[in-house]
Order: structure tokens, then sequence, then C-alpha cells
């Protein structure tokens, strides 16, 4: 089969020819159809995510996919070939970007027969990252407001629907025609960060999850109400100035939790959540895809069909 490695830190990774792995007790083999690019790929392949995920050369790569199960490595998995899923791969692991990946049966969410195959592939990371944030993190509740930074990307795009179906007000922060996506997704304000200091516009803020890091989190305490929260998708937050501004501070440290990925996808139906796709290319144009979530003007996932 076919797989993209990646052979060295700061290389592009390269299809190659590999052996078809074959599942083991407790795992699946899944025939992936589609996967999505995270921001994460870019950090791994570049190495500045060595410390918290070192790779092993050569690596495979990817972590979220969508696909059907080839074959159980187990009689008694309560999995059946054909079955449709959905899931996250550990990082250190890779593989979402082949014909054939290798998931432990307990990280499986089945997708329901409302979602399409291909875009579910952008679902595990980025829904997943927001829901922990808002929902395990924050705690949201109806009638709280919070700040999402970053709107029309992967996980701000998540976050802003997820957090309008709590009955949260929602702000967030956006550029060029990211502007119109975010209102269009349920945002009730849009600040244009490029043009606009968001903390000149807004105050007593419940919750901000921070998707950009560096002086826009730093700006974002200023918001925050006394004994509001801010979560950092990106790097931890100062805990001098959440001190200092008297509000919670946290790190979100998504992981692959087959529990969390389940509410996510239920949220997602009930919520009637739209799973924002920038583009969808073919496995043959991985290079082109790789180019464009390093660029960082992404809106929503990027997806490729395998």
């Amino acid at each position: 089969m076919k797989s993209m490695i990646l052979s060295a830190y700061d290389r592009m990774p390269q299809s190659q020819e590999i052996a078809a792995p074959v599942p083991d007790e407790g795992e699946v083999l899944v025939r992936v159809v589609a996967a999505s690019l995270n921001p994460l790929d870019v950090k791994l392949q570049s190495g500045l995510a060595h410390d918290y995920f070192p790779l092993n050369f050569p690596s495979a790569m990817g972590t979220d996919l969508s696909g059907i199960i080839e074959k159980t490595g187990s009689l008694t998995s309560r999995w059946r070939a054909g079955d449709k899923v959905i899931a996250r791969l550990n990082p250190t692991r890779g593989g979402a970007f082949a014909d054939f990946a290798i998931v432990p049966e307990n990280q499986l969410v089945l997708i329901p027969e409302t979602l399409a195959l291909e875009t579910a592939a952008g679902i595990p990371t980025a829904a997943g990252t927001a829901w922990q944030a808002l929902v395990e993190y924050a705690g949201i509740v109806s009638g709280q407001t919070v700040l999402i930074h970053a709107g029309a990307g992967g996980v701000g795009s998540f976050a802003i629907q997820f957090a309008r179906g709590l009955g949260a007000r929602v702000i967030a922060t956006a550029s060029g025609d990211g502007i119109d996506i975010a209102r269009k997704l349920g945002a009730d304000f849009v600040i244009d960060y490029r043009h606009e200091d968001f903390a000149d516009k807004i105050a007593d803020i419940d919750f901000v999850l921070d998707t950009i890091g560096s002086e826009t989190q730093q700006e974002s305490y200023k918001v925050l109400r006394r004994g509001g929260k801010i979560a950092s998708i990106v790097a931890p937050p100062d805990e001098t100035m959440a001190k200092a501004y008297s509000v919670d501070a946290g790190f979100i440290f998504h992981s692959s939790n087959r529990a969390r990925l389940t509410d996510a996808v239920k949220a997602i139906q009930s919520f009637d959540v739209e799973i924002l796709v920038d583009s969808v290319l073919p496995f043959s144009q991985f290079d082109r895809a790789f180019e464009r979530q390093a660029s960082g003007r992404a809106r929503g996932k990027i997806i490729l069909t395998i």
C-alpha cells in the first residue's frame, strides 16, 4: 500500500510503498477513505512538536481519518467489516495518510448516516479539541459569553457552533473572507483583528479560546471578567498573568479519547454543525495540501481523499 513517510525533521513527507499492516488483538484494519490535515502535522514535520511527540524515523504521517473497517484482529470485537468509522491516531505512530491504517478498536467512533464519509475525516482533532476546551475545561452554559480566536479555522469553526449550541453568546476574531464565514457559522459579533484591537472592543468575557498564542494570548487576559477562564491550544498560558487578572488559565493538550469524540459527534448532529471544509484534494496532491496547511490561511479543514 502507499503511505506518506517522513524520513527526517524538516523534510517533506514522501509517498512510499510499504507492506499493508495486519491487525492484532484489540485492533482493526481500516481502509482509509479520507484523512484531514491539522496544524500538528506541520509541527510534527518541522520538529517543533518533538518535546511532546518525538518521532522515530522513518515515521508514518497523519492522525485524522475516516474509512471503512476491512478486518478486525479479534473474533469478539464489537466492530465488523463494513462499519463506517472515524478515528484519531496517536501522533507518534501516525498512519492516516495511507491506503490502510491500524486503529485500536477502543478509539473508533461510528459515523452517523447523516454525515458524509469524506467530510467526516475533518472531525476528530478539531471538533474534539473544541469540545474539550468548551465543555470539559470551561463548562460553558447558556447565557455566558465566549471569545473564540480565529473563528474561521479548523478548531474555531467547530467552537463557534458548539458554543452557540450550548446557548452561549459568541464573539469571534477573523480576517478577510473569514469574517463572513464566522458570522455564517453563528458568531454574534466578529472582530476584524487586522484592523481592530479586540481588547478595545469587548470586556467581561466568561471564556476565551486561544488558538493563536503570543500577543493574542497576552491581550486576551484584559477582556476576561474576574473569575473567567482562558484556554490555549497553542502554548501553556502565562500563570503570572492569570493571577494578575484573577482568572483561570489552562492548556488544552488534546489526546485521542473515544468518549470525547463520541460526544462531539453527537453534538455535531444535535446542533446541526457544519464541518467547514477549506479544500478536498486527492492523495496525489499531498504537497499542495500540506503547503496550504502550513500557510495558516486555511478556512476550516483540508481533506485528502485516499
